[in-house]
């Protein structure tokens, strides 16, 4: 029986991979894919749609695609998005062809996704050739009293606010088993190089990576 070929992008040249990367708030996440995108700047970042008006310094197109509330459900309904959501009120959501279009060029892209958004993008590609370019991270603490003590270090919660973000971190560190990678941020430049290391092994998958000597 013969072997299924790998998923490939244009002209038969591998895909890219596609690292979604969940993980509670007061974990560090957001610090840690910056530093790995600073150090493998190659890598193309998914940029999420939304309703609500930028904030002062930020750049559509960088920060968010910002769109009307009659555009974005438009795209809703010609099933343009991998995961749509609404929040206090305004939409967000990650365009497919965020994605799509990076990985069928060869290239990878990382997207920073809550654990729903992430239960919905496995969802929307169940089945389809973009769930092979797809590789589920999850980023947690060496233990939930330091995400208490990350998040009261900001400074700038309530602290309502703060036991919410505490009984939602409760709720989302259930989901790691969920994703295929675990990353424990107990120290920034060890994360960092997990997730350089996951990054690495993925673009070696033979379900993504073609073999220089193969012509079928």
């Amino acid at each position: 029986m013969a072997s299924q070929s790998p998923s490939s992008g244009s002209a038969g040249s591998p895909t890219g991979v596609a690292l979604v990367l969940s993980g509670p708030s007061g974990v560090g996440k957001t610090t840690v894919y910056r530093q790995f995108l600073e150090r493998c700047p190659e890598i193309r970042f998914s940029v999420s749609c939304t309703t609500r008006a930028p904030r002062s310094g930020e750049v559509d197109g960088r920060d968010y695609h910002f769109l009307a509330r009659e555009d974005f459900l438009r795209r809703v309904e010609a099933g343009e998005f991998l995961e749509h959501a609404e929040v206090h009120g305004n939409h967000y959501g990650t365009l497919r062809s965020e994605v799509e279009n990076v990985v069928r060029a060869g290239q990878d892209v990382l997207l920073d996704i809550d654990v729903q958004g992430a239960r919905l993008v496995r969802a929307a590609v169940a089945g389809t050739t973009l769930a092979d370019a797809l590789v589920f991270v999850f980023v947690g603490p060496p233990s939930l009293p330091v995400i208490e003590q990350r998040l009261r270090g900001r400074a700038s919660d309530a602290e309502e606010v703060i036991q919410c973000r505490l009984r939602n971190a409760e709720a989302e560190l259930r989901a790691w088993c969920e994703y295929d990678y675990l990353i424990i941020n107990d120290t920034l430049d060890k994360a960092v190089a997990d997730l350089m290391a996951v990054r690495a092994a993925a673009r070696r998958a033979t379900v993504r990576c073609g073999a220089p000597w193969t012509h079928e």
